[in-house]
């Protein structure tokens, strides 16, 4: 069956059918799940690399499928920001095929034993890493998370149920084409990779109340979504919320140094999570170290909305609204403001950040070290773009999205961190008295 051969039309379908064939997908991902989580290691390797061929092979298709879906994407009117995160060529697509690859290098995360003791009465109790289950993965615009996330949940021996933005519904058929590729060529069961057969939104509220076959849901995407999932999921949520980052340039800071950073974190790609969206400096180096920061973003085509001092330093900034602190642009623009401190810096990202990347710039390395211990984030950088903020750049192949959470697991989800883990006891006969 092609990927797209199951779509639904849902002007053609009731409630009632729509929620039978929903129950089928989590059905045939629940007897799926019990098979990956026997699969050797070996087997799931195979079904990577044989899908990341597959990638390659299919690059035509999948550009063709892309192509569709970037012209519907045009004529609804998507920003430049968003057009990027859609768009595929063919050295994302080898990014792709190659994210699969590191992903099928990394270690089996299931099967390990994370702790072993003996208790005085003989016992022996071990804690055992094992798979999540069924993991529902809901997820905007970006198609190449179709790849990392059917592949990670298949390392980490869970079955995936996708639910891609509806702008990027033909790119993802095709790849998700591959997938199934890969998995028939280690004999693995095709459903363990399998995706909402409709755009309907309907579907999506389904799959958060199947708490009976879905262990876990993933949401990736901005805040309307996110926030929709929390509310309405009946399954425990792995939520990856704004990523509204910080770079602090710190009075100890290198100016060429701080330079580079802050125009890399900013605009090497607006449209991501790890992309800087607010700028502090230091009044002490303000003078000396923002203009060329200021002028570089500017002629990189940034909008820079900045407080007063900005705005006088830079007469082609606009002022910042109370707003724009609070706001991820996923766009060439960027906040600035000048703190008076160390302190006053800490204080703004507290108040403002989403708990997602901060970065400092600084030669002082007891600055940097508070820092790196203070502030309240799943991934804080020193010295460093905030760009790098992502599970690939980690040395973890892939990435689900980063859990901006306080529970497991936080920062980049890749294989290891979709695992959960269960007890082994052993014993010789023991009974409690």
């Amino acid at each position: 069956m092609s990927a797209d051969s199951a779509v639904l039309d849902p002007s053609q379908k009731s409630s009632e059918e729509l929620r039978a064939q929903m129950h089928g997908i989590g059905r045939a991902a629940r007897a799926a799940s019990a098979q990956l989580a026997l699969a050797s290691g070996a087997d799931k390797v195979k079904a990577l690399r044989a899908a990341a061929e597959s990638i390659r092979r299919g690059s035509a298709d999948i550009l063709s499928a892309n192509a569709k879906d970037m012209e519907t994407a045009r004529t609804k009117g998507l920003s430049n920001a968003m057009l990027d995160r859609l768009a595929l060529n063919t050295a994302r697509i080898d990014t792709m095929a190659a994210g699969l690859e590191a992903i099928a290098e990394m270690p089996d995360p299931v099967g390990r034993a994370l702790a072993e003791w003996e208790r005085p009465n003989g016992l022996k109790i071990a804690r055992v890493s094992v798979p999540l289950g069924v993991v529902g993965v809901i997820y905007e615009s970006r198609p190449n998370v179709t790849a990392d996330a059917g592949g990670l949940c298949l390392l980490a021996g869970s079955a995936a149920i996708l639910r891609g933005g509806s702008e990027s519904f033909h790119s993802s058929g095709a790849i998700l084409t591959c997938l199934h590729t890969g998995l028939r060529a280690a004999s693995l069961p095709e459903t363990a990779i399998q995706r909402l057969p409709t755009n309907d939104r309907a579907a999506v509220g389904m799959l958060l109340t199947m708490n009976e076959f879905v262990d876990i849901i993933v949401p990736r995407g901005g805040r309307g979504l996110i926030e929709r999932v929390q509310a309405e999921s009946r399954i425990p949520v792995i939520a990856h919320l704004d990523g509204l980052c910080h770079t602090y340039v710190h009075a100890g800071a290198d100016r060429q140094k701080a330079l580079d950073i802050v125009v890399n974190a900013k605009m090497r790609r607006t449209g991501i999570c790890g992309a800087t969206e607010t700028v502090l400096i230091d009044r002490a180096v303000a003078d000396t170290h923002l203009p060329p920061i200021l002028t570089a973003l500017l002629d990189k085509g940034c909008e820079i909305r900045g407080d007063e001092t900005v705005c006088k330093m830079q007469s082609r900034a606009k002022p910042a609204q109370p707003a724009d602190w609070d706001t991820e642009y996923l766009d060439a623009i960027v906040s600035v403001r000048v703190v008076k401190d160390f302190e006053e810096a800490l204080e703004h990202i507290a108040l403002h950040g989403s708990n997602h990347t901060e970065a400092i710039v600084t030669e002082d390395a007891a600055t940097a070290e508070a820092f790196l211990t203070r502030v309240d984030a799943a991934i804080v950088m020193h010295n460093t773009s905030t760009q790098f903020a992502d599970g690939g750049e980690f040395g973890m192949g892939a990435e689900i999205g980063i859990s901006t959470g306080r529970l497991h697991p936080r920062g980049p989800v890749g294989a290891e961190q979709l695992t959960t883990y269960k007890y082994i006891v052993r014993g010789s006969g023991q009974v409690r008295p």
